[in-house]
Formats: structure tokens, C-alpha cells, sequence
């Protein structure tokens, strides 16, 4: 009787270990599932082929079961470990499916189309005007580039050890070797392209990586003595130009939209371009559309000046003056100081006015006009096309004021805005921003 009472006793304890463990996979398999995508390890392993996102060492937090069991064939020390596996194989759809599933073609040949790419429309487009620091770098930051293979790639010499880098965020779909570019690697990005990084010494990264712009995907080969990366850009399988997209010597991203159009087994790129409005301030800004971005950190020591170098605020915008608000920001500094060109433009006004005294207007590019009050003389006309930083006036008390200094205002398409939004009056530089300008006038600033 006692013998019999200690078998059951074994039999519900052993049905309570089963329940407590299969009840431990499931909340893992619950905390997998949450949590797989931001950390994925690509398995290359054959064995591992039907799980190939999965956190490393997955079953090393499973009860019962040995560590690294999925390298071989696994040794299970209980057989509740073989449900253990049933959960993680089956039951969760994360360890089942991958995140981003590649074909074998589109893990083996470098030119395959891209699936669903034109599914929805025969053309797509991307916009480059404004791409964040953070979403763009060029492979070899330091490299010098040329095209080559009539303008379908780009040779990118560098120095022996340097780091190639994802130029958009994306997924490796192919790292392999590959005939008779050596180590290559291909990325497909979120904005439908793909790029081929050849040549390559060795591959850093997996088919399924998730990558960023500007991480390192593998170190710089060659061939021979030479040390380059053999770099490409792809649309639906096709090599397009690069130099279409970015400047080949500047690395920079070319400002402007590109419209990709499928014609049969062809291609068709259409580029708008951007007008450099800075400089071309007699077009209207607003010709392609009804919104222009201007980022100021663009823009060259030689585009731009404070109106006043050395000078301090003295009364900023905004600030109370009784019955009304101070339109712009006096600054001083000494009289009959140089008055300077914030930027390329043309005189539309010169003369005495009112309150203002002795005032100049510049109209320059992306709807913007800047106003200087005050002068003792000025010494520019309207109609001059004035450069930045050339001396327009000298700094006085014309008009309504009470001691010598510069009275400047700045308008967008006729409205009103404070100087700030342009120059930190403390260090005297233009804001590092990036401004967005409506056609109505309204401006919004963006930190860069």
C-alpha cells in the first residue's frame, strides 16, 4: 500500500514538473516572440535552416536542455525537453518564419528583380531633398571615386584596412563569394533600391542582417596592389548610373527627386532637380511644388555673412516697445561700421524710409528678402546684384533711432520672421537647421 501511495505520489510530481516546464517554454517562447526583432542572429548552420532568426543560444534558457544542441543533432537529457523543442520549432510563428526571407536566387545571384517592387504601380519615386544625416552615408567616406564599366559602377580607392559602409538603411540579401568580384555583399534597402559592395577582403555582415546607414559591413579588398571597393546601384535587378544619385567626387547626395519607371526589362530614371534658389533668386522657389527645404548647414562659408561681424544685440525681436512689437534685432557694434550682405541677392530697395532711415532691401533666393536700417550712407542701387558679405552701407542713427547700429529684418514670401531662425546672434554663424518654407510664407525650423 505505502509502495503504491509513493507511486503516485512520483507520477503527480512528475506531471507537475511537466505542466511548471511546459508552462517556462511557452512564456519564453511569449518573451521570443516580442522581442526577436531587435536583436536576430542569421543561422547559417543547415541543421538551423528552418529557424534562421533566432537569439543565440535560444536553448541554453530552455529547462532540461543542453547548450548549443542545435549545431548537431540535440542530446536530450529528459524527455520533456522533446515538447520543449515541438514549442520552439512549431508553435512560434517568429522562430517558424523569418523576418525577411530571401529566395535561394536572391541569395546567390547578385542582378535578381526585387519581389512586389512594381506590384502596385509600373513606377516608383524617391525623395533625396531631405535625407537625414543618420539614413545616408557614402561606402567609403574617405575613398576616391571614379566611375567605370561605362558609368555603371564606381571604383572607390582607399587604404588597405578600411571600413566599407552601408550607404542606406536595409537587409543583406546576399554575402558571399562571388566570381569574379571576390567578396560581395548586397543590400536591399527600405526605399527600394539595392546596392553591391565587390571586392571586398571580408564580409562582416550575413544575408538578413538588418543594417544602418554608415555601419560597417566589411573591411576594403581589392585586386592586386590596388585597394578598392567595386560599388553599384541597383533598381529591380538593373545597375543604374550612381552618379545619377550622389557626386562622385563631393560623396553628396544629389538634392532632388528620382522617379524609377519600369519598361519592360528596362529602367527608366527621370530625375528633378532641385534649383540652387541661394543663388538663382530671380526664380520662383516654388516652380516644382509648394514646399522648399532649405538646410542651412549646406550652405558655404562664401554663400553667407552676418550683416554686422562683431557686432552685439542690443534689442532682440519681439521686444516690447509699447504700442507695438519690435519687428527684427538691432545689433552694434561701432559708427559707420561695414554693413554686409547676409547673402547673394539683388538691391530692390535703397533710400531714406521713414522710421527705418537710410534702408536697403535684398531680394535673395528661396523667397527670402533681408532689410538693414539705419545706415549713415548707403552704398549700394537697386538693381545691383550684390554677393554675400559685400558692403552695402554704413552702420548710423538714421530715422527713429537714438544710438548708431543696424536695425535687420528677414521676410519669407512676405511675411515676417525673426532673424533667429536664421543666425545665433551670440556666435555670429547661421543655425544649424534645416528650414521648411510653404508657399503661403509659413516657415518651420528643424534642428539639424
Amino acid at each position: 500500500m505505502a509502495n503504491e501511495q509513493t507511486k503516485q505520489t512520483i507520477i503527480k510530481t512528475n506531471e507537475h514538473t511537466e505542466q511548471t516546464t511546459l508552462k517556462t517554454v511557452c512564456s519564453y517562447v511569449t518573451y521570443v516572440k516580442k522581442n526577436i526583432r531587435p536583436s536576430v542572429t542569421y543561422v547559417s548552420n543547415p541543421i538551423r535552416s528552418s529557424v534562421p532568426y533566432v537569439k543565440k543560444n535560444i536553448c541554453s534558457s530552455v529547462p532540461y536542455v543542453k547548450k548549443n544542441i542545435c549545431p548537431s543533432v540535440p542530446y536530450v537529457s529528459n524527455p520533456i525537453c522533446l515538447v520543449c523543442l515541438a514549442c520552439l520549432l512549431f508553435v512560434c510563428p517568429v522562430c517558424s518564419q523569418s523576418i525577411h526571407e530571401f529566395t535561394p536566387a536572391e541569395q546567390q545571384s547578385i542582378s535578381v528583380p526585387t519581389p512586389g517592387l512594381f506590384d502596385r504601380s509600373d513606377a516608383f519615386s524617391i525623395d533625396f531633398t531631405d535625407v537625414p544625416k543618420d539614413e545616408y552615408s557614402f561606402p567609403l567616406p574617405v575613398g576616391k571615386a571614379e566611375l567605370v564599366n561605362n558609368n555603371s559602377e564606381l571604383e572607390i580607392s582607399t587604404t588597405k584596412g578600411d571600413a566599407v559602409k552601408a550607404m542606406f538603411p536595409g537587409v543583406v540579401r546576399l554575402s558571399k563569394h562571388n566570381a569574379p568580384f571576390g567578396n560581395v555583399i548586397v543590400i536591399r534597402h527600405d526605399n527600394g533600391l539595392e546596392t553591391v559592395y565587390g571586392y571586398n577582403a571580408q564580409n562582416l555582415v550575413r544575408v538578413g542582417d538588418k543594417v544602418k546607414a554608415g555601419q560597417t559591413i566589411a573591411i576594403v579588398g581589392g585586386e592586386g596592389l590596388k585597394t578598392f571597393c567595386n560599388f553599384a546601384i541597383m533598381v529591380n535587378g538593373r545597375r543604374i548610373t550612381p552618379s545619377i544619385i550622389l557626386e562622385v567626387n563631393g560623396h553628396k547626395l544629389h538634392q532632388q527627386t528620382i522617379t524609377f519607371r519600369r519598361n519592360g526589362h528596362r529602367i527608366e530614371v527621370k530625375t528633378h532637380r532641385v534649383r540652387d534658389n541661394m543663388t538663382d533668386f530671380k526664380a520662383d522657389p516654388f516652380a516644382n511644388g509648394n514646399t522648399i527645404k532649405w538646410n542651412l548647414a549646406d550652405m558655404k562659408s562664401s554663400q553667407w555673412s552676418y550683416p554686422l561681424p562683431g557686432a552685439h544685440v542690443i534689442s532682440p525681436y519681439g521686444n516690447n516697445r509699447g504700442s507695438h512689437t519690435h519687428s527684427g534685432v538691432d545689433i552694434k557694434t561701432k559708427a559707420n561700421d561695414n554693413v554686409r550682405a547676409a547673402f547673394d541677392g539683388e538691391v530692390i530697395e535703397s533710400g531714406y524710409n521713414g522710421g527705418y532711415g537710410n534702408c536697403i532691401k535684398i531680394q535673395h533666393g528661396n523667397g527670402l528678402v533681408t532689410l538693414y536700417g539705419h545706415q549713415s550712407k548707403n552704398l549700394v542701387k537697386v538693381g545691383q546684384k550684390v554677393k554675400a558679405g559685400q558692403i552695402i552701407g554704413l552702420a548710423g542713427r538714421t530715422g527713429r533711432a537714438t544710438t548708431e547700429h543696424v536695425h535687420f529684418e528677414i521676410f519669407f514670401c512676405g511675411r515676417r520672421y525673426n532673424p533667429n531662425i536664421l543666425f545665433n546672434h551670440d556666435s555670429h554663424k547661421l543655425q544649424n537647421a534645416t528650414l521648411t518654407i510653404q508657399k503661403n510664407g509659413s516657415v518651420t525650423s528643424r534642428k539639424n
